[in-house]
């Protein structure tokens, strides 16, 4: 006989097909309404329309508009894969786009469960746009949120946190509050007030069970807003914080709270500077993180002791299948007790490569990590505020006189020199990448290009300089590869080369930068976990000549 329990078990696990229409990766310029008949026939031809796809393409305000007609028409939609669908639009086109395509969602009275639109220049002004959208009662049983690579900066972060309290408290209201299950932000420049307003959503919200928030120049004041919002999500099995600035203030707060996030299966904090201190301070919150699958520490300058108390606070974890802990300071004989620990208890093979360790840190760096705390955290008066420019590679002391605010990227480029790198001021390495974003250029090439002209300045002889110049090095190397996603390094491996002298480039254009800068910045940039292998196999070929 059939128990409800066998029937409820069938239903769980039965995967009803989802019917939708996708265009993804067509690579249409879709302009104007006849430009965009495709899609719309499509649509209409669809009879249950749960989600359409539009990634790879890009749309025109009026395209948009024809397309949002059509979706008037489906009160079923669900969810809108929109990633990477406004490439070469200008700024202003952008919201008046999500604008139209999200009063046809809300027109049709459609419940989105997924909104995606990764990927995209929206910026603050697009969200703006966007904010309409969020804040209607299309939104009210949104699950997933995916914000990736959208150069929301401080304001568009702050937008989007105000849009989707909105919503909640909106949504509350009609008795079905918003219950966001996965939200992912990276790269978009947050820094500590934009992670600051979107700590207050996740507490408010309190069901998220997926937080990426990678690459946004977060330092431990951001890291402990966040930290206390987690407390309120206690379902959270996903926590992605790659590439800020943790530090070992930011781990004291984390470690803090992760006893009480029972359900963690991934934490990400790789190239966030723990240090030692703070990995020590992690490996105590990590003991009580018992469903914990993968743990990616890369990059965080942290010497054995520190190495063997995050190993033992993983002993305990059954499920665990994951461990990386590569470009960090344990030394030959720091790795290997890492691995005879592992081995002991039959764990060996949750090891990722160790391979890129520096050597063993000094009885100096102790000195150096008390120094590294104090000095993360800007504070101007006991309010907590801080300096919105705070930036994980640039934190110069300007002490000696107010700099020249009158030059420009433009006439850094021209004029390479040492003063006019001081005057761009702190935010250099974000006004660099501005000035590619602005002229629509490529990395591997017209960013190199950039890169190439900073690290000239790495042999200067003002230690500020030096030091100002291999933090944006390494800031911007980093940028050009995690753009080159695909694992597929060919091209920029080839540009890299040609800009380093070491191969002709097909014009034989002689370099008008200094090469033994460029070669030490680049020695910064091989010890670090972002640079992939096969870069470092065709360097070593070249400079092995």
């Amino acid at each position: 006989m059939v128990s409800i329990e066998d029937i409820t078990s069938q239903l769980k696990n039965t995967k009803v097909a989802t019917t939708g229409v996708s265009f993804e990766g067509k690579s249409l310029k879709l302009d104007t309404a006849n430009d965009a008949k495709p899609v719309v026939e499509a649509i209409d031809n669809c009879p249950y329309l749960e989600y359409l796809n539009l990634q790879g393409n890009t749309l025109g305000v009026e395209a948009s508009s024809v397309i949002a007609k059509a979706l008037e028409k489906h009160p079923e939609f669900k969810r809108a894969q929109w990633q990477d669908m406004f490439t070469g639009r200008m700024k202003t086109e952008i919201p008046k786009a999500l604008q139209f395509l999200g009063n046809g969602l809300v027109t049709a009275g459609a419940k989105l469960t997924e909104l995606d639109l990764s990927d995209n220049a929206l910026g603050p002004i697009g969200v703006e746009g966007l904010a309409s959208l969020l804040r209607s009662s299309s939104c009210y049983a949104l699950e997933e949120l995916r914000l990736n690579n959208n150069g929301l900066g401080i304001g568009g972060g702050k937008l989007l946190a105000s849009a989707l309290l909105d919503c909640y408290n909106s949504s509350k209201s009609q008795g079905k509050p918003l219950s966001l299950k996965v939200f992912i932000v990276g790269r978009n420049r947050l820094e500590n007030d934009g992670a600051k307003a979107l700590a207050e959503v996740f507490s408010t919200i309190g069901t998220l069970e997926e937080i990426e928030m990678p690459q946004n120049g977060i330092y431990n004041i951001g890291i402990t807003a966040l930290s206390n919002a987690f407390k309120n999500n206690l379902n959270l099995k996903v926590l992605n914080l790659n590439d800020n600035t943790i530090g070992p203030k930011g781990s004291k707060a984390i470690a803090s709270v992760l006893p009480q996030l029972k359900e963690l299966r991934e934490i990400n904090f790789g190239d966030c500077l723990l240090l030692n201190k703070g990995a020590i301070t992690l490996a105590h919150g990590l003991k009580h993180c018992m469903k914990l699958e993968q743990l990616m520490l890369a990059g965080n300058e942290i010497k054995s002791d520190g190495g063997i108390q995050l190993i033992k606070a993983l002993i305990n974890k059954e499920k665990l299948v994951c461990v990386n802990l590569g470009a960090n300071k344990f030394g030959s004989d720091g790795c290997e007790d890492i691995k005879t620990l592992l081995k002991d208890v039959g764990k060996l093979n949750t090891l990722e490569s160790l391979s890129d360790d520096e050597s063993a840190g000094s009885d100096d760096d102790d000195d150096e990590e008390d120094e590294d705390e104090d000095d993360d955290e800007k504070v101007n008066d006991e309010t907590g505020t801080e300096s919105d420019h705070e930036n994980e590679i640039n934190e110069i002391d300007n002490n000696n006189g107010v700099l020249d605010s009158k030059v420009t990227v433009e006439d850094f480029l021209k004029e390479p020199t040492s003063e006019n790198f001081l005057s761009l001021g702190d935010n250099v390495a974000d006004l660099l990448l501005k000035e590619v974003e602005k002229n629509n250029q490529t990395y591997s090439d017209s960013l190199l290009v950039i890169l190439m002209k900073v690290a000239s300045l790495s042999v200067c002889k003002s230690k500020e300089v030096c030091e100002k110049s291999l933090k944006c090095t390494d800031y911007l190397y980093k940028k050009i590869f995690t753009m080159e996603n695909d694992g597929n390094y060919s091209l920029v491996n080839n540009s890299l080369l040609v800009h380093l002298g070491l191969i002709k480039s097909e014009d034989k254009k002689e370099l008008d930068w200094d090469l033994g800068g460029c070669l030490k910045a680049l020695q910064s940039a091989l010890r670090k976990s972002y640079l992939p292998d096969s870069t470092k196999s065709v360097l070593w070929v070249f400079l092995e000549k």
